[in-house]
């Protein structure tokens, strides 16, 4: 069995009764260096700091040792803890959690925020970027000192400067200290805040909406338009944790949106224009979105993690390229493609007869003044086929 140990930055004198003595009667003890050095001279056991990398010691630390195998963690070791990858790997009846409160609990009781009101955001692993939110508020897991700046930059890039920043520094420790300001001060601000270290944001001004409009975006032009790519996005489905392959993506209007979402929706960009690869970063970096962005399809497929949906809104005229998108979506996946030129519509018509699935066409009007009267201004009429491999 393995038995893992949430502690606090309090140490050994703020663990409950049956963690420490969990502890006291283990043979060995593993964790990072700042969790074992939390340890006092009541636990005997030899303690062993993880080696990086640290996945492989984890998927064999039951095959090193007979007896129970004790591990010491950050706060709730399955709030973005180890807790959960151990789970995974050995499975829950394998693996048993003695949590501590965690600092997310303890960030938002020292704001008096609610917790179900509060988003969790990590970035142990992920980007800065993805801290970035139109509204609401959060608590950020920091990597280290640097990331509050890091952060408070990018929300000032991005017209969130306003927002209020608190940096929550050794929480339950202590040392705890807290100090606050707007995103704009933390990001003039020096870098001398503790590695141990928690944001709590509330993101000002408070923007949030969904579909969002064209403008929300950097764009040249290239660009799924408002209607049709909530119609495109009601097609595409998407679902918490999924992935996207969106293919010829233009200014990533349907990236950013699938992102947004749910929770844990990534995607992968193709472009291969760099002008328009350098909107898709900066879209995503406004909006917080999970985006890789990459170059020409299919020659960036090779090696990446499958997709649960592709999109093709560009370049579907391309040699193979079709085949490809087919050939590399796993069974169960969506495939949606958009189609403007009668080229492409003969293609979609094709592939329609051949496959099947569903074949679909848009055609949107705008008001406009005519003399002293309105008349309606077609748009470009839009094809789209959307098949379940």
């Amino acid at each position: 069995m393995i038995i893992v140990v949430g502690i606090g930055a309090d140490g050994m004198a703020g663990l409950a009764a049956t963690s420490r003595d969990e502890l006291q009667r283990a043979t060995v003890v593993y964790g990072s260096k700042r969790q074992l050095d939390l340890l006092d001279d009541t636990v005997t056991a030899p303690r062993r700091q993880w080696p990086s990398p640290m996945l492989p010691a984890l998927q064999t630390l039951t095959d090193r040792h007979t007896d129970d195998v004790h591990v010491v963690a950050s706060g709730d070791p399955l709030l973005h803890g180890i807790g959960g990858t151990l789970m995974r790997l050995h499975g829950p009846d394998h693996v048993r959690v003695l949590p501590h409160v965690s600092s997310v609990t303890l960030a938002c009781a020292r704001m008096g925020w609610n917790a179900q009101d509060t988003e969790v955001i990590s970035l142990v692993t992920a980007p800065p970027h993805t801290a970035v939110r139109r509204g609401g508020q959060a608590i950020v897991l920091s990597k280290g000192r640097l990331t509050p700046h890091e952060v408070a930059a990018l929300l000032t890039a991005h017209g969130r400067g306003e927002s209020e920043m608190t940096i929550l520094e050794n929480l339950g420790g202590p040392t705890e200290h807290r100090r606050g300001g707007t995103a704009r001060q933390w990001a003039q601000a020096p870098s001398d805040v503790d590695d141990l270290n928690v944001i709590a944001l509330r993101y000002l001004p408070d923007e949030r909406l969904l579909p969002l409009p064209d403008d929300a975006f950097a764009h040249d032009g290239q660009i799924t338009k408002h209607g049709i790519r909530a119609v495109t996005l009601a097609a595409l489905a998407p679902r918490p944790g999924e992935r996207l392959w969106d293919v010829g993506a233009g200014s990533g209007s349907i990236s950013v949106e699938w992102c947004l979402s749910w929770r844990g929706c990534a995607a992968v960009a193709f472009e291969r224009d760099e002008r328009r690869r350098h909107n898709v970063g900066l879209n995503a970096a406004a909006f917080g979105a999970d985006i890789d962005v990459r170059g020409d399809a299919p020659d960036g497929f090779a090696g990446l993690e499958p997709p649960s949906a592709i999109f093709i809104g560009g370049g579907l005229t391309q040699p193979g390229l079709l085949d490809a998108c087919l050939e590399h979506l796993p069974t169960g996946g969506r495939l949606v493609v958009n189609a403007v030129t009668a080229e492409s519509e003969a293609t979609l018509a094709g592939s329609h007869s051949h496959l099947g699935g569903q074949l679909r066409r848009f055609q949107h009007y705008h008001g406009e003044p005519l003399g002293g009267f309105t008349g309606w201004r077609p748009q470009m009429p839009v094809t789209q086929w959307m098949i379940t491999k």
